[in-house]
């Protein structure tokens, strides 16, 4: 029971950000109303750094729970 709970807490605390971050670009900002509004949704490259920030984040948090 202990194995399958520190499983389950490494994988939450991996997916926690990425549903974050997922949640926050997934909201329909209208950049055009408002220059606050998420001026990145406008950009060629925001999609990608959306993703590579996303595997940044999942990456460095599984290294640092399978760091001694």
């Amino acid at each position: 029971m202990n194995e399958i709970m520190k499983i389950l807490t490494v994988i939450s605390t991996i997916f926690i950000p990425l549903t974050f971050v997922a949640g926050i670009y997934g909201m329909n900002f209208n950049p055009e109303a408002s220059p606050w509004n998420m001026p990145e949704l406008n950009s060629y490259w925001g999609y990608p750094l959306c993703l590579a920030v996303m595997v940044v984040v999942a990456s460095g948090l599984f290294y640092f729970q399978k760091s001694p």
